[in-house]
């Protein structure tokens, strides 16, 4: 039966073909046992042999199959061409034009078509002169009905159609707009991990290489003082270590988690630390806190911690000899103020704008990344008789 079903889905202008043979037949079959004395057998031939083409070409060509079901019509009128088997084919092109997706002007002369049809016919043709005339109105609005009803089945069809077709467009549309918004979040997240590693690639590295340097310098003068340089590589090394694989663990299954690999992420608290940390690598650093501590929204602590980071790095890596830095945390109501000042030298003016012709200055860029996804502002430049300054405010609620 499936296979019945598909094939005749596949082949509609077959079956059409079909149907318009066997209407030609009973049309003559038709035209012979009720007109048995009909004046005009070929014409009444050649109508129904027209009305087989419509029914036979309606789905390939619904406009102009009206158009000839029309002017068949007219002519059985004009000719005086009794109603027969063949003008069934009327109700079929009705219905046929009501549910094509075509031009409005068809459909509404098929419903004008059909529901004058019985009317113009009965006044061609009037019931016998003993009817009284409200059997005669109770005829024609009969024999209406059929034209109604297929030209309501066929609009109800189309609007079913195109029903179907909103919500199979609207579906592949959200599908879209689903990829697109999968594709947008792991964009997101590969920078939200590739500013993660640089901030700990790059603070951490930093303050190995300058403890390097200072062990390989008074390795000879002061073994003490290299062997403590040495410890301090090996503690930050660990702690690099100890981050990256937090951040690899992001990109790993939940077996990992279990296995202890993550660690939680910095947060204000360990603003104390990473500062006494970057003491002991020989930066002179002066920390303060102002204000009431208080629990803050952990994308607000970890944003704080790593600008201060950021920043401590940049003194480090371009404030030159003998620089000393700044440290400031403040409490507002409703929010976390942060200022960190040097008095070095500071970073060439083309590495903290538009990130530098050699694609560096990354770190700043990230800062403002960082800022702006919680809500916060950013102030970074050069400060007024020399050196460098970062200025952050972090709100404890996003701005919308």
């Amino acid at each position: 039966m499936q296979r019945l079903y598909d094939f005749i889905r596949r082949h509609p202008t077959g079956v059409d073909g079909f149907w318009a043979v066997v209407l030609l037949g009973f049309s003559l079959l038709w035209v012979g046992t009720t007109y048995p004395t009909v004046g005009h057998p070929v014409a009444y031939g050649l109508v129904a042999a027209l009305f087989s083409l419509v029914v036979a070409l309606r789905r390939r060509a619904p406009e102009k199959m009206l158009l000839l079901a029309v002017a068949l019509g007219v002519a059985q009128l004009a000719f005086g061409l009794k109603p027969f088997m063949a003008d069934f084919a009327m109700l079929v092109i009705i219905f046929t034009v009501a549910a094509h997706d075509g031009p409005r002007w068809a459909s509404r002369l098929a419903l004008i078509g059909g529901l004058s049809a019985s009317t113009l016919s009965q006044l061609r043709w009037p019931l016998e002169a003993q009817s009284s005339g409200a059997a005669k109105v109770f005829f024609t609005i009969i024999m209406t009905v059929p034209f109604a009803l297929a030209w309501v089945l066929g609009d109800s069809l189309r609007t079913r159609r195109a029903y179907f077709a909103q919500l199979e467009e609207r579906a592949s549309r959200l599908e879209k707009e689903r990829e697109a918004q999968a594709k947008v979040a792991v964009a997101a997240e590969r920078a939200r991990i590739a500013r993660e590693l640089h901030d700990v690639v790059a603070h951490n590295v930093s303050v190995m290489v300058v403890q390097a340097d200072g062990a390989a310098y008074v390795m000879d003068s002061s073994p003490e003082t290299a062997k403590q340089a040495l410890e301090t590589i090996s503690t930050t090394g660990r702690q690099a270590l100890a981050e990256m694989r937090r951040l690899l663990g992001i990109l790993r299954t939940g077996e990992h988690q279990e296995a202890g690999e993550y660690v939680p992420q910095p947060d204000v608290g360990q603003i104390e630390d990473l500062v006494e940390q970057v003491r002991g690598a020989g930066l002179t650093v002066d920390f303060a806190i102002e204000g009431s501590p208080r629990p803050l929204p952990s994308g607000v602590e970890l944003t704080a911690y790593r600008i201060v980071q950021e920043a401590l790095t940049n003194t480090r890596k371009h404030g030159g000899p003998d620089v000393g830095a700044s440290v400031r945390l403040v409490y507002f109501d409703d929010g976390l103020g942060l200022l960190v000042e040097d008095d070095g030298r500071g970073a060439p003016q083309e590495m903290y704008e538009d990130g530098g012709a050699d694609g560096r200055g990354h770190g700043l860029i990230g800062m403002r990344e960082r800022v702006g996804m919680v809500g916060g502002t950013l102030d970074a430049g050069p400060r007024p008789g020399g050196g460098f300054r970062i200025s952050a405010l972090l709100p404890l609620k996003p701005a919308h």
